[in-house]
């Protein structure tokens, strides 16, 4: 997992909206199987390790249900550290008859998709080895190909599945926004993320240190979509994470002089790109 520690620049952390705290605990426990870290009234926080936290839920008060073409999280993407623990979960989701929303071979990696019980959508997938992957011109070839599952069921058979394995990572985020303007700035030019892979004006892959991509962008929700309330379903916000805190600091220099915000809570740091996507700045 080179790509998910320095020196790179990589998601690591989200927080999620949820409406029902039980349904959703046995969702990521049973069906994922993730570990609870600690639970403190309306705030969860899921980890593989028992140490790290992955992914944290609340549940705001007068919460409302997933609102359609907005802003905000289109997909999370679990990176399993292997095909054998991919072909297991699958595996498991199969025979607890959990709908699945896709699957599908990306040449750089092979992904399932499914949601959880809100709605907020999920990536499962593991990496192919990045001497495999194709650049040309600075770009990676990525593609969306039918997933070969007969072959990853087969792998997974020998694995009857418990929980994430060790090594379990959040390996990247997918976001919706309102349109491009501006984007480029926020995630290149501020917080130091290079273009790896443009589809048209309808999608944008980013990543630091050659991956194919810590974030993806996309205006499928349509250009001009606006950000959901505070209250509903979806994601608070994700975490991004510098290597040092002298990369941290000109990050926040940086996106100051492109005047955008920069919020300091309790010795954090959070910023929102100009769709109003809520990220929280942290140092490995």
């Amino acid at each position: 997992m080179g790509f998910h520690q320095p020196p790179s620049t990589f998601v690591n952390e989200i927080q999620l909206k949820v409406t029902d705290f039980e349904r959703s605990l046995t969702f990521y426990q049973d069906m994922l199987g993730f570990r609870i870290l600690d639970q403190t009234g309306e705030l969860v926080r899921l980890t593989v390790d028992g140490k790290k936290t992955l992914i944290t839920l609340t549940r705001p008060d007068d919460i409302l249900p997933k609102q359609p073409r907005t802003t905000g999280l289109y997909h999370f993407a679990i990176l399993l550290p292997d095909r054998v623990s991919l072909g297991a979960l699958l595996q498991h989701l199969v025979r607890q008859k959990y709908p699945l929303q896709g699957a599908s071979d990306h040449l750089v990696s092979e992904a399932v998709y499914l949601a959880d019980p809100d709605g907020n959508g999920i990536e499962l997938y593991i990496d192919r080895p990045s001497s495999e992957w194709t650049w040309s011109n600075g770009e990676v070839k990525m593609t969306t190909d039918p997933l070969d599952a007969e072959s990853l069921l087969a792998e997974g058979a020998s694995l009857i599945w418990k929980q994430l394995p060790a090594g379990t990572v959040l390996g990247h985020i997918h976001m919706h926004v309102s349109d491009f303007r501006d984007i480029e700035d926020f995630y290149c030019t501020g917080l130091g993320f290079e273009v790896v892979t443009k589809f048209g004006d309808q999608a944008l892959f980013i990543s630091s240190e050659g991956y194919h991509h810590h974030i993806g962008l996309n205006t499928w929700a349509g250009v001009g979509a606006s950000a959901p309330p505070e209250n509903s379903v979806g994601i608070t916000w994700f975490e991004v994470v510098f290597p040092s805190s002298d990369a941290r600091h000109k990050a926040i220099e940086r996106l100051e002089k492109l005047d955008f915000s920069i919020e300091e809570k309790d010795n954090e740091f959070y910023t929102n790109d100009p769709s109003k996507n809520k990220i929280k700045l942290s140092v490995f």
